[in-house]
């Protein structure tokens, strides 16, 4: 994807205790995105949350910091976007997923002569 154009970044709200067979649903989220060729992904761990329960999860309590929130964060061009949101649809039914136009830019390193 070039510099200084217009991409499309979908967030994806998840908990770790979202399971697809053995493993976290987010490494299978990351796995097939990286096989489909998206552009860039990161997965972030959350220190606090809630969902449409109510229920906060927080790792204050380091006894009670199971299912602590977890977004899954992908961005590419519009369309490759739109053909990667048809495994999530699959992959993560009812998950709360955001999609929102972004601007990519980037920043050179400069050089010291």
């Amino acid at each position: 994807m070039p510099a200084d154009e217009t991409a499309t970044k979908v967030t994806i709200f998840l908990s770790e205790d979202d399971r697809l067979h053995h493993h976290g649903l987010h490494e299978e989220i990351m796995q097939r995105a990286k096989d489909f060729g998206v552009i860039g992904a990161t997965v972030w761990r959350a220190i606090e949350g809630f969902g449409q329960s109510g229920r906060v999860r927080t790792s204050r309590f380091p006894d009670a910091s199971t299912g602590l929130p977890l977004i899954v964060e992908l961005i590419d061009s519009p369309e490759r976007i739109e053909g990667f949101l048809v495994t999530v649809r699959e992959l993560a039914p009812g998950s709360l997923v955001t999609k929102e136009q972004v601007q990519v830019i980037k920043i050179s390193v400069r050089t010291t002569d």
